[in-house]
């Protein structure tokens, strides 16, 4: 676990202003700033951080359930919250096996403390950036069996990486690491909406780690050479919908390699 000094209380970090909009507690008090900032100028942002993580439980029941992946590698997993990706793979498949990759000590801290799986399946987390998929995939291949599917996620941390190039880089290392039958998800914010445009740049002023946003067809690159699952890219509420939730700004598809 990491010492308390490596939780730098002074500057925004990602998972904890993102912990905060979820409702959560484990954010400090320049977390909690940005996130009113924020909120100030897009109130509904913090139903739209639920309304993503909807997606995320429905995105991993789907995989677990109809594609039938046991094996999940979730990267840049932020803080623990409910219905993290074991508890909801594992509930539809107690066997599934979970790989979390992220490398803020807070994170990893509770991660080890707060998360357990089933005596079926296993869980492990790893201590990396998504830029070293080297080491990610290196670290992951001791809990995974990379001969058979892996759905690997990328759930609201692509925007960290501003290059449109190197974004595409690190999700093609990932995929070519798996096999045919394997699946990506990914969400993340778009620049359609002028208040989602200030809000990143309000974000952007304070947070450590600056949030690009991408227009949804620039989303769509990183499913290039898969097989998109319907209803392919769309905003995250119009993703296999249980409810009747408005459309956001946040975009999601889920795709299988061939």
């Amino acid at each position: 676990m990491p010492d308390d000094d490596a939780l730098d209380s002074t500057v925004p970090q990602t998972a904890r202003i993102w912990n905060y909009l979820l409702g959560g507690t484990d954010n400090f008090a320049v977390d909690r700033a940005v996130g009113e900032q924020i909120l100030a100028s897009r109130p509904e942002l913090a139903e739209n951080a639920r309304l993503s993580r909807a997606y995320l439980i429905r995105a991993v029941k789907y995989l677990a359930g109809e594609a039938g992946i046991r094996q999940f590698l979730d990267i840049g997993t932020g803080l623990p919250a409910a219905n993290n990706t074991h508890q909801v793979a594992q509930s539809v498949a107690p066997s599934s096996r979970v790989v979390y990759v992220d490398n803020d000590p807070m994170v990893l801290a509770h991660a080890r403390t707060l998360l357990a799986g089933t005596s079926e399946g296993a869980i492990t987390y790893i201590d990396a950036d998504m830029h070293d998929m080297d080491l990610v995939l290196r670290e992951a291949g001791r809990a995974l069996d990379f001969s058979r599917p892996v759905a690997v996620l990328f759930m609201g941390v692509l925007g960290h990486v501003e290059d449109d190039a190197v974004a595409q880089a690190i999700v093609r290392r990932a995929l070519a690491a798996v096999p045919s039958g394997s699946h990506l998800a990914v969400y993340d914010g778009t620049d359609i909406t002028p208040a989602n445009v200030e809000a990143a740049r309000i974000w952007n002023e304070s947070a450590a780690q600056p949030y690009h946003l991408r227009s949804p067809a620039r989303l769509a690159q990183f499913f290039d050479g898969l097989e998109l699952v319907e209803p392919g890219v769309v905003p995250v509420t119009r993703w296999r919908p249980e409810d009747d939730a408005p459309e956001i700004d946040q975009f999601c598809a889920v795709g299988r390699k061939p």
